[in-house]
């Protein structure tokens, strides 16, 4: 599966959204940087197929075709649409996720299921209290339990605070599962986890075993392959 938005922007005069482009598909995960209250959320809503943009177009696997992106993405945590109450028991997210997947929502159920995500000691915690990233695993790991959900649009995870580098490591596992992720994030968050992905490269580059450099006078410092970063076209 293969989403490509293609300066999609939303408003008048594109002051909702700005012109933005990005691409996620299968086995990759993306970070597309989006700034201030709104726009995270409008871009979430356009890259899963739940708003149309006022100009641009989102395709999957080359076509337009909302219903079905609708069905295979799963949009997560977008602030003032699908983020849970603060006030919420994880245990309460997890029964009522457990119902929507057409499972067992009882308390063993869901007792199991937390057991099996590493969580079981956030039971009773209210959903605003738990990590950062221990919150963006449970939630999309509740997510694609649902049928047919092939890819992640997680949104504004660096409003909750934390480490950014935890949340992007995160997305990274999902994609080697296979699943298309994407994640809508500030502009300093985006700035962290591409400076963690090259602060690794250059110690795998130390560490490593030696090999011949074929070109010694060029900086190949710069060349981040892990981290697959979207810019709104305005600023590309």
């Amino acid at each position: 599966m293969k989403i490509v938005l293609d300066a999609v922007a939303k408003g008048p005069r594109s002051a909702v959204l700005p012109a933005t482009s990005a691409t996620f598909e299968s086995g990759q995960a993306a970070l597309v940087r989006a700034e201030t209250e709104q726009r995270p959320t409008v871009l979430g809503l356009i890259a899963s197929g739940r708003m149309r943009p006022d100009s641009g177009t989102v395709t999957i696997d080359g076509r337009q075709d909302y219903g079905s992106m609708r069905k295979r993405i799963a949009l997560i945590d977008a602030p003032d649409v699908c983020e849970p109450a603060p006030d919420v028991t994880v245990a309460g997210i997890v029964a009522e996720e457990l119902m929507f997947a057409g499972r067992a929502s009882h308390p063993i159920a869901v007792g199991r299921r937390l057991s099996e995500l590493g969580a079981s000691e956030y039971s009773r915690s209210a959903i605003g209290t738990v990590p950062p990233t221990v919150r963006i695993r449970l939630l999309a790991e509740l997510a694609l339990m649902r049928a047919g959900v092939e890819g992640l649009v997680i949104v504004s995870p660096d409003r909750h605070g934390g480490d950014p580098v935890e949340w992007w490591e995160f997305a990274r596992e999902l994609a080697a599962r296979g699943i298309a992720v994407l994640v809508v994030a500030g502009d300093a968050s985006a700035a962290a986890i591409a400076a963690a992905s090259l602060v690794s490269r250059l110690d795998e580059t130390q560490t490593g075993p030696q090999t011949f450099d074929e070109d010694p006078g060029r900086d190949d410092t710069d060349e981040v392959p892990d981290l697959i970063l979207s810019d709104p076209v305005e600023n590309a």
